[in-house]
């Protein structure tokens, strides 16, 4: 544009800007114009990559390398990623979900919200309170992350991460528990109480918040599950859908069944009143359970029957 207008300048004779000869000169200048800004504009490729998967594997390393690195944070985002090069449909899904989060807690957060928000409940509002007890309690962090990596392990089902993450309802209704539960100790229990009302309506899981559950659960599944208020539940135990975790009916208080750490308890079972279910302990499919099971037993049938092993003997 410079040498157009530096050769306008060094014309002694401008011809009348409404004759023929100055329109023509005009369009001259204009194509001039249009082929010198095609010529010297810098590619935008050369700028920044026009693919958003290179942009955001480029953001994820700058990340790990600001701050200290969350390994399984980072698993998350990189398998979002070559989800997206798989199903370029979803880049906005997984942008907003994961890519476009600085932490696990704020997707998570993110993710319960817009799954248990309605019309009356704005997702905003969920997301202000999921964020502000994931953001406090470190302990609920590390069984987020301890439930990812159990449901990876342990259920053949799942496929990646990410996958549990955003699709394992059993997973979310977990963490939405674990949140409920500390609002329920905080005195927060109309908050708690809503929760657990919205994840029994979303997700058909009814976990009483003021139930504890240990770091590494599995709920498999997980519709029809049924959890009692005093209920406590150990480290790295699965849980197969239409369970109860419940009370007889004839007792207050402290009325629920208090299971050990590594225990399987198999789809349609029914763990009924406060009674020790022990350490890697089983529990068949279709059980009625009333009475204690010692660790590392067997427990089937209706009424239930005991199998011990002899190294438990």
């Amino acid at each position: 544009m410079a040498a157009c207008i530096h050769s306008l300048a060094g014309n002694e004779t401008v011809a009348s800007p409404f004759s023929l000869e100055s329109a023509d000169n005009q369009r001259k200048i204009r194509n001039s114009q249009c082929r010198f800004a095609k010529i010297c504009k810098p590619s935008f490729q050369n700028l920044v990559s026009n693919n958003p998967i290179n942009r955001f594997r480029r953001q994820a390393e700058e990340e790990v390398e600001e701050k200290e690195e969350d390994v399984l944070w980072v698993k998350i985002r990189e398998e979002a990623l070559d989800d997206m090069e798989k199903e370029p449909i979803l880049s906005k899904y997984y942008c907003s979900s994961i890519l476009l989060h600085d932490s696990l807690e704020s997707a998570l957060s993110n993710q319960l919200a817009a799954k248990l928000s309605n019309a009356d409940l704005p997702s905003s509002t969920m997301k202000d309170v999921f964020g502000g007890v994931l953001a406090e309690d470190e302990e609920i962090r590390k069984a987020i992350r301890a439930d990812l990596k159990a449901v990876k392990e342990r259920d053949p089902a799942c496929i990646s991460y990410t996958h549990c993450f955003l699709n394992f309802k059993g997973f979310l209704a977990c963490q939405a528990q674990r949140v409920a539960h500390k609002l329920w100790s905080q005195g927060r229990t109309v908050m708690a109480l809503l929760i657990q009302s919205r994840v029994s309506e979303v997700f058909a899981v009814d976990i009483h918040p003021g139930a504890k559950l240990g770091n590494g659960v599995v709920l498999d599944h997980a519709t029809g599950i049924v959890v009692g208020e005093t209920t406590v539940i150990g480290d790295n135990v699965t849980i197969l859908h239409n369970v109860t975790l419940g009370g007889t009916g004839k007792v207050n208080g402290d009325r629920h069944p208090k299971v050990g750490d590594g225990v399987l308890i198999g789809a349609g079972t029914k763990v009924l009143g406060s009674i020790r279910v022990g350490d890697k302990a089983k529990i068949g499919a279709g059980s009625v359970v009333l009475k204690e099971v010692p660790p590392g037993s067997t427990s089937v049938g209706n009424p239930a029957r005991l199998i011990v092993p002899k190294s438990y003997c």
